[in-house]
């Protein structure tokens, strides 16, 4: 019998890493020429991939972080996230091998993890 499990993906890329600057470097004609190529590329990715892909996921937005103290804004390096089945963890994260998110656009890696079950009490 074969088991899939089910895996989350976060799209990690900073503001100060070298890709973003040569990114923002970039004319207006050039960047925009790179996000349709970008746009393209990672359209390719999910159609390639779609059969894996249990949620599509998106881009994240700005950050509040909620603690004992209170609610207050902050910020990280998360950009995005999807979900995707696979056999193993390897087989997770080789889906996203050369993945535009990092080969076009100035993000950094793309981190994968299992989804576990949460525990009984």
């Amino acid at each position: 019998m074969t088991t899939t499990t089910t895996y989350l993906a976060v799209f990690l890329g900073s503001n100060t890493s070298p890709q973003r600057a040569a990114w923002d470097a970039l004319s207006e004609t050039e960047r925009r020429a790179k996000e349709r190529e970008g746009i393209a590329a990672w359209k390719a990715w999910v159609d390639k991939h779609g059969a894996a892909i249990v949620t599509s996921g998106g881009p994240l937005g700005r950050t509040k972080r909620a603690t004992p103290r209170g609610i207050e804004d902050t910020s990280n390096e998360m950009g995005a996230f999807v979900i995707v089945r696979a056999h193993s963890h390897e087989a997770a994260a080789k889906l996203f091998e050369k993945h535009p998110h990092f080969t076009i656009f100035p993000g950094d890696c793309v981190e994968v993890m299992p989804i576990l079950p949460i525990p009984s009490a």
